[in-house]
């Protein structure tokens, strides 16, 4: 399989199902429950790993083990990112019915954007070495942050992204029926679902900031690098709707995603004087989120112990 066949394939894959999504199974508007949500999540697991099984074949064992790798990674740092959609949802008093629609067209901004970082990312790092290092620290004191940070606050009023958006398009005050714009009197207003999607988009630009640096430490294959990104980004809008449970479940699980980035920040430092194999990179993550879900079983939140908003 040439490497342009393994990207068209990889697109007729994403567009099948996301029409799937969208166009038969979520034609209505309507909330999601937790066994939908779990039931697709699950459907796109499963899809992500036949996935991984035609890297295997097209490219080999260490391409598909680095797919893997960034795959784990990037839906593990991604909980997080659902946690502040969470909040942003919360925020505004979104009605269940529209979670899906927003969360479903803010994947084709995220799509993008990640791509666009992932290229400058690869370029920085081919062409001026030193940039790897930057990456390292970063992810550590991203990792450090995260560890020590108990509260995660949602200010939407002060996005840059909506001030200058408000700044053109006046806001209604309904939703207008799940519309993004509506007219009134012949001028095109924008709806709190729009600003939404505007806060979602920009929340990812942040996560992508730290979550590409990652994935760069597990391959520079611009082919595996997005594609791991964007199945786990896809499996995780599903997992969206079972977060709540979720988080009250696995709540030690931020300090494991700490771990994780710090550890990957060193694996960049150290890069040029100590190779550390893709296999090892893979079984090192995994043991550390096995551990803080564990670790949440072992040590259950206490009643009335959760994140602020």
């Amino acid at each position: 399989m040439t490497n342009v066949l393994s990207w068209v394939v990889f697109g007729v894959v994403v567009l099948f199902m996301l029409a799937l999504d969208l166009g038969v199974f979520h034609r209505r508007e309507h909330e999601v429950k937790m066994k939908e949500a779990l039931i697709w999540s699950g459907v796109w697991i499963v899809v992500a790993l036949l996935f991984n099984v035609g890297v295997y074949y097209a490219k080999g064992k260490e391409a598909a083990l680095q797919f893997f790798a960034g795959y784990v990674l990037e839906r593990s740092l991604s909980f997080d990112n659902l946690f502040v959609f969470l909040l942003v949802f919360n925020y505004f008093r979104l009605p269940g019915r529209y979670h899906h629609k927003v969360l479903f067209w803010g994947i084709f901004g995220a799509l993008i954007m990640r791509a666009i970082f992932i290229a400058l990312g690869i370029e920085a790092i081919r062409h001026f070495g030193w940039v790897i290092y930057l990456f390292g620290v970063v992810l550590i004191w991203t990792g450090i942050k995260l560890a020590i940070e108990k509260d995660q606050k949602v200010e939407p009023e002060k996005n840059v992204f909506v001030k200058v958006f408000r700044r053109f398009f006046p806001t209604t005050d309904a939703y207008e029926e799940g519309k993004f714009f509506t007219r009134r009197n012949g001028a095109l207003l924008a709806t709190p679902l729009m600003v939404i999607l505007i806060v979602i988009e920009s929340t990812d630009v942040v996560f992508a900031v730290d979550s590409i640096p990652a994935i760069l430490a597990i391959s520079r294959d611009p082919f595996i690098v997005y594609t791991s990104n964007v199945f786990a980004i896809l499996g995780l809008r599903a997992l969206y709707f079972a977060l709540a449970e979720l988080m009250r479940l696995f709540h030690h699980l931020h300090y494991g995603l700490a771990l994780i980035l710090s550890l990957i920040g060193v694996k960049m430092l150290i890069s040029h004087y100590v190779h550390i194999s893709t296999a090892v990179a893979l079984g090192a993550i995994l043991f550390i989120l096995v551990a803080s879900v564990v670790a949440s079983m072992i040590w259950p939140q206490k009643s009335g112990e959760c994140k602020s908003v």
